[in-house]
C-alpha cells in the first residue's frame, strides 16, 4: 500500500492533482483556492473546510479510476451532490478529495408502463417529475430544496418532503442503486423485481451519507398524478391545540397527502416573503392535503375538517383552485429563505418525535428560547413528527453561534428523551455526530462501525462523519460536564 508521505499540504495537493490529471478533462479537476472555495461547505455554512482538490468526473469509468487511486494512496474522499445538505455531510476533509457527481445529470431511461425512471445521481429531484409529466406521472419525494437537490444526495440522506407521510421517503420510492466501492468494484442494491436475493443491504445503503460507496445510477419508482388535490389551512389560537390536532387526524385513521405545521413566527416571516395567504394572527397553522379522485378528496376533506374543528381550530380555509393550493405550499417550502430575511443567520435542526409529543417539544423549545436568549421559528413535517426548528442568531457574534449550537443540541436531546431520534431526513454529518453518543449505546455504535468496515475498512469514504468514535463521545461527555450539564446516562461511564 502506497501512502502519501510529503510533509506539506501543498505537496500533498500537487501529488494528488498529478495522479488525477491523466484521468479527468482539464475543466473537471479543480485545485486552486478560487475554484475550490464553493465546495468548502454544504448548506450548513457554519462548518467549513477547504479540500485538496475537487474532481468532477463525467463517466463511471472515471469514478472507478479515481476510487482506485484514492484506495491505493489512502486519500480520503467526500462525495458531493448539489451541496444542499444541512448537516455538513458534504464538508471536505482537509487532506482529501471532494468527488462531485454534478456532471452525472442524464435521465437514462423512462418506462411509463413499468412506471420507473433510470437516472444518474446528479439529476435534480424536480427534473424527474418534469421529464415524466407528459405521461401523467411524477416522483413523489419532494424536499423543500427539490428544485436544486439531486437524487444521489436524496439517496445518501434518505430525504423526504412535505408529501412523505402518504408516499414515503426516498427508500420507499427507489428500486435499484448502482454504486462503486472504494476498491473500484461495481455493486448493485435492490432491483426491479419485488424482492432480491441475499441480505437486504438496500435499506442499509440508503441514508448511509456517502460512507459506504459512490452512487452512479438510480432507478426510481414513479406514481400517477392524482386527478385532484386540495389543502386545508387550519388556524389555531394555541400551539398545543395544533399539536394535538396532528395526532387527532392520524388517530382518526386519515393519512393526508401532506400534513405540515408552522408556528406564528414562521407564518409571519413567510407571509412577508411570498404572500401565501397565511393567517398571521394564528398561533400555529396546519396544512392538511388530500389527493385522489374528486369523490375521495371531497370525503377526506370533510373528515379532516371535522377532526380539526373538534380539535379547536379557529378557522379553516380550503384551497379553491390548483393555483391557491400551490400558493399555500409555496409558503411552507419557502420557510427557510423567509427565515434568512428576518435573521442574519439561522440554524436548522432536524429531530423526530412521536406525534403525540409535538406539543410537549414545542413547549420545551419556548423555554429554551428564554434560556439561550435566541428566537426560534418552528416548521415541520407534522404528520411524521419530523421537526425543523430554525434557531435565529447573528453569525458575526461568535458567542451567539455557540449558544445556537447548545440550543440545537438540547432540542435533539429532548427529541431522544421524548422517544424520538436526532434526525429525520437531514442526516448526521458533522452537525449531529456528538448527539449520536446520546442516541446510541457503545455497542450499537460498534455495530455501525462494523458495517462501515465491511464496505470501507480503511475509512476513506466520508471519514469522521455520522458515527462518533469512543474518544469523541468521551470528549463530548467531559465538555457537557464543564458546561454544568448533568451527564447523560449513556455518557456517565466516561
Amino acid at each position: 500500500m502506497n501512502a502519501i508521505t510529503e510533509p506539506s499540504l501543498r505537496s500533498r495537493q500537487n501529488f494528488l492533482v498529478g495522479l488525477l490529471k491523466p484521468i479527468l478533462d482539464e475543466d473537471c479537476l479543480l485545485w486552486e483556492p478560487e475554484d475550490t472555495i464553493p465546495y468548502e461547505c454544504d448548506g450548513l455554512a457554519a462548518y467549513r473546510q477547504m479540500p485538496l482538490a475537487v474532481a468532477l468526473p463525467t463517466t463511471e469509468q472515471q469514478v472507478i479510476a479515481i476510487l482506485k487511486i484514492c484506495h491505493d494512496y489512502q486519500i480520503p474522499i467526500v462525495p458531493r451532490g448539489a451541496g444542499t445538505g444541512l448537516s455538513g455531510g458534504a464538508m471536505p476533509i482537509a487532506q482529501g478529495l471532494v468527488l462531485s457527481l454534478a456532471k452525472f445529470k442524464k435521465i437514462l431511461a423512462i418506462d411509463p408502463i413499468a412506471r420507473t425512471a433510470n437516472v444518474q445521481p446528479g439529476v435534480r429531484n424536480l427534473a424527474i417529475s418534469e421529464a415524466v409529466a407528459k405521461h401523467q406521472l411524477y416522483y413523489a419525494p419532494d424536499p423543500s430544496s427539490q428544485i436544486a437537490c439531486t437524487i444521489g444526495g436524496n439517496v445518501s440522506e434518505n430525504s423526504g418532503g412535505v408529501h412523505c407521510l402518504k408516499y414515503g421517503l426516498t427508500i420507499h420510492n427507489v428500486l435499484r442503486i448502482r454504486a462503486i466501492l472504494i476498491t473500484g468494484e461495481v455493486i448493485e442494491f435492490g432491483g426491479i423485481a419485488p424482492d432480491s436475493p441475499g441480505l437486504d443491504l438496500f435499506s442499509v445503503f440508503i441514508g448511509s451519507e456517502g460512507m459506504l460507496a459512490i452512487v452512479t445510477e438510480v432507478t426510481v419508482k414513479l406514481i400517477p398524478k392524482p386527478q385532484i388535490a386540495k389543502v386545508i389551512m387550519a388556524s389555531f389560537d394555541d400551539i398545543e391545540k395544533g399539536g394535538h390536532a396532528v395526532a387527532a387526524v392520524i388517530g382518526a385513521g386519515i393519512i393526508p397527502a401532506g400534513l405540515e405545521m408552522m408556528d406564528q413566527p414562521a407564518t409571519r416571516a413567510v407571509e412577508e416573503f411570498v404572500h401565501a395567504g397565511y393567517d398571521i394572527d394564528a398561533q400555529t397553522i396546519l396544512l392538511c392535503e388530500s389527493d385522489g379522485t374528486p369523490e375521495e378528496v371531497e370525503e377526506e376533506i370533510a373528515k379532516m375538517s371535522a377532526v380539526l374543528n373538534a380539535s379547536g381550530a379557529t378557522r379553516l380555509q380550503v384551497s379553491k383552485s390548483e393555483a391557491e393550493r400551490l400558493k399555500f405550499w409555496s409558503g411552507r417550502k419557502n420557510a427557510f429563505p423567509a427565515a434568512g430575511r428576518v435573521s442574519p443567520d439561522y440554524y436548522c435542526m432536524d429531530g423526530t418525535i412521536p406525534r403525540r409529543q409535538i406539543s410537549e417539544l414545542l413547549k420545551r423549545i419556548k423555554g429554551m428560547e428564554e434560556k439561550y436568549q435566541l428566537g426560534c421559528m418552528n416548521v415541520f413535517h407534522a404528520g411524521d413528527g419530523n421537526m425543523h426548528p430554525l434557531i435565529m442568531f447573528n453569525g458575526a457574534d461568535h458567542a451567539q453561534w455557540l449558544r445556537a449550537e447548545d440550543f440545537g443540541a438540547e432540542i435533539l436531546e429532548a427529541c431522544v428523551e421524548l422517544g424520538g431520534t436526532i434526525t429525520g431526513e437531514h442526516g448526521v454529518g458533522v452537525e449531529k455526530i456528538n448527539s449520536m453518543c446520546i442516541q446510541f449505546s457503545e455497542l450499537e455504535r460498534n455495530f455501525f462501525w462494523g458495517i462501515k468496515a465491511s464496505f470501507d475498512p480503511q475509512k476513506l469514504l466520508n471519514p469522521d462523519k455520522a458515527i462518533p468514535t469512543l474518544h469523541r463521545c468521551a470528549e463530548y461527555g467531559r465538555m457537557r460536564i464543564s458546561k454544568g450539564i448533568l451527564p447523560h446516562p449513556e455518557l456517565e461511564r466516561f
